[in-house]
């Protein structure tokens, strides 16, 4: 997708500003709700969740290709994220219940592995040539055929998974959501009216009494979506940080350079 960004510029007369929701809409959605697709997973049954994670993510991929407006793009990328947070989880736990414990589950997370990594390069060519060739909205399209060839060969291989009762935190994940696309809304909204515009500190202030409840409400949820004890470890702790400012640096160089290499 990022590839296609000056096409999409172009094409649905995004200001730059703007045109860093086609990114963030998606990365927001899918890792807020993340672990609440595993969750899903947990007690829907892992091949039912999974199945509807790729079919919505199929959708939302065709509703983003015949995309008409800039708000009509960035509805379709929230849905994909939607469906991607609920599909990648259950994804990975559906090679652990499907394969034995030993070589033969081993070999299936080697070549899950290589084909994450492969496919996060050939798809910047491919979505290169899509666009070059075709169009940007083939960027999106080429999910379409992909997602319904999944779809109908899942429950032919797959078997589905032994449900566990549990509870879906709703509250958490929503608050958490929330919470970080304002606060990146502000961050964006100060790049073009200044810190001190009255709807960026709205959207600061927001963002923080929305976190802050996001941490009372994972305090007291009998199964909360982020179990906060987690942080209580210092290395595990510094690892997130690294992860989190790796992930950061990375979406954005990546973003910018796109532009850059295609408009200069």
């Amino acid at each position: 997708m990022n590839i296609a960004l000056p096409h999409i510029q172009s094409a649905l007369d995004f200001s730059t500003t703007d045109l860093t929701w086609v990114v963030s809409a998606y990365t927001l959605t899918f890792g807020g709700l993340l672990l609440l697709g595993g969750r899903a997973g947990d007690i829907l049954g892992r091949r039912r969740v999974f199945m509807t994670g790729i079919l919505l993510f199929t959708l939302a991929s065709l509703l983003g290709g015949f995309a008409q407006e800039p708000w009509q793009l960035l509805a379709a990328r929230v849905l994909q994220g939607m469906g991607g947070a609920i599909a990648s989880p259950t994804s990975l736990a559906l090679i652990a219940t499907t394969f034995p414990e030993g070589p033969e589950r081993n070999r299936a997370f080697g070549v899950f592995a290589a084909v994450s990594a492969g496919g996060g390069a050939i798809g910047l060519l491919a979505g290169g040539m899509l666009t070059e060739w075709l169009d940007w909205r083939w960027v999106l399209f080429v999910n379409v055929p992909i997602g319904v060839l999944i779809a109908v060969l899942a429950p032919l291989y797959i078997s589905e998974s032994e449900r566990h009762s549990g509870r879906f935190d709703i509250a958490g994940a929503v608050t958490s959501t929330a919470g970080m696309a304002l606060l990146v809304y502000g961050f964006i909204r100060a790049a073009d009216e200044g810190w001190r515009d009255d709807l960026t500190i709205g959207s600061f202030a927001a963002a923080a009494v929305l976190l802050l409840a996001f941490v009372r409400i994972e305090r007291r949820a009998r199964e909360p979506i982020t179990p906060l004890k987690m942080f209580a470890d210092r290395n595990r702790s510094g690892t997130y940080v690294i992860m989190l400012s790796l992930a950061a640096a990375m979406f954005g160089m990546f973003f910018y350079i796109v532009l850059f290499v295609q408009n200069v």
